[in-house]
């Protein structure tokens, strides 16, 4: 049984951070691109970033040269690192794997808000 389990959303002011993580079981992870997406009520699910199978990486334009993913292969992981939040970075952030499946995380929110 495949499992994603996201953590480290929370409540932060702009300008902060916050580190998302997600753990990968029931699947040989390092086959598998990992990404990270968020949605907001009403709105489509976005892709904010992206990383293959040999570590390259892709990011939306709203989020280059602020978040950071990376992933771990020994610890089946992959991580989301957020600096300078900013309020529109506020929304449920879901955690993705697809190899020839896709499978989500339960989501994590996240709420930039002084």
């Amino acid at each position: 049984q495949v499992q994603l389990v996201e953590s480290g959303g929370g409540l932060v002011q702009p300008g902060g951070s916050l580190r998302l993580s997600c753990a990968a079981s029931g699947i040989t992870f390092r086959l598998y691109i990992a990404a990270w997406y968020r949605q907001t009520p009403g709105k489509q699910r976005d892709l904010v970033a992206s990383i293959t199978q040999g570590f390259v990486t892709k990011y939306a334009d709203s989020v280059k040269d602020r978040f950071t993913i990376s992933r771990d292969n020994n610890k089946n992981t992959v991580y989301l690192q957020m600096d300078n939040l900013k309020p529109e970075d506020t929304a449920v952030y879901y955690c993705n794997v697809n190899l020839f499946n896709d499978y989500w995380g339960q989501g994590t929110q996240v709420t930039v808000s002084s």
